[in-house]
């Protein structure tokens, strides 16, 4: 039995390519944590089931969307059989024998699979050329538009917008800059939530020469979502470093309309410091421009690391 998964603390990426390639491959959509609020808005605007929850990797093989690190897959993953990965990230991984491999640097894996759809080419992979229905269409628009900030990313792509003009014909969405606003409204409802809930919306653990380094990112609309809490979460990534292993642990508040993000650092923070070129206002710093931990937070420090 085949299942189709993303990462820990999934976010609407690994959510909507996991359904959508699980569609085309006829396999099993399945996630690694509970759906996040802009996910469960887009399952629910296009009439989705959420991918079953799995807990273990033992009999079950593995396709891996939107991610190619062990860390951030099954804590049993090597009981699993891994038969290919389809990603927009760096590889992490190694394997023993040879699986599927496809990684391109555009704004999400949901471009990815949409490409080789429009390509007619899934067939390269496994899949089948199935019709694209509505459904499916909008929620690889919906993964291309979270995961590029409706393309004020710095990982989007001409192709991301492509693509996603394509899949809103097919989808129904006349109007994508709407539609995407009001995905961003949902996505920033972390006001409501705990601060631990918050942390790990969307928290991903890296291993860097060696050392254990933990990144969380919370994108709102404004920043006075999450005012209030700041302070908690600084406390919940101090923690982590005493209890937990970490050498460094870094939450991004991203201020998706001011196109910037404010760090708070936990841990090594000379080394956040060399990595990034710039001096800590105590234990957090606001950085224009930064939006995207992938291009833009973890090149920086694996080179640190890595020297």
């Amino acid at each position: 039995m085949m299942y189709v998964v993303g990462h820990k603390n999934p976010d609407s990426d690994s959510i909507c390519s996991a359904i959508a390639l699980a569609y085309f491959l006829d396999a099993f959509p399945a996630r690694l944590g509970e759906l996040n609020p802009e996910s469960q808005f887009i399952l629910k605007r296009f009439g989705l089931m959420e991918p079953e929850l799995i807990k273990t990797a033992k009999g079950k093989e593995l396709f891996l969307v939107d991610h190619a690190e062990k860390s951030q897959n099954l804590d049993d993953f090597d009981k699993g059989k891994l038969i290919g990965i389809i990603d927009h990230h760096k590889i992490g991984i190694s394997t023993t024998e040879p699986i599927i491999y496809l990684s391109k640097p555009v704004g999400s894996t949901a471009s990815v699979i949409s490409e080789l759809y429009f390509r007619g080419i899934l067939d390269i992979i496994g899949g089948k050329n199935k019709e694209l229905k509505a459904d499916i269409a909008g929620v690889l628009l919906s993964a291309i538009l979270s995961d590029t900030l409706l393309f004020k990313s710095p990982t989007a792509t001409p192709l991301d917008k492509e693509l996603a003009e394509k899949l809103a014909d097919i989808a129904g969405i006349s109007d994508i800059t709407a539609y995407g606003m009001e995905m961003l409204t949902a996505k920033s409802t972390v006001g409501k939530m705990t601060p631990e809930e918050i942390l790990h919306i969307d928290y991903k653990p890296f291993d860097m020469s060696g050392k254990k380094v933990g990144i969380g990112q919370a994108e709102v609309i404004d920043m006075s979502e999450v005012a209030s809490k700041k302070e908690a979460i600084q406390n919940l990534i101090d923690e982590m470093i005493e209890k937990e292993g970490y050498d460094m642990v870094l939450f991004l508040v991203t201020d998706i309309m001011k196109e910037g993000s404010e760090v708070l650092v936990a841990g090594n923070k000379s080394s956040f410091e060399t990595a990034f070129e710039l001096k800590l206002d105590g234990k957090s710093v606001f950085i224009d421009g930064l939006m995207s931990r992938k291009k833009q937070v973890v090149p920086p420090l694996e080179k640190y690391y890595s020297n």
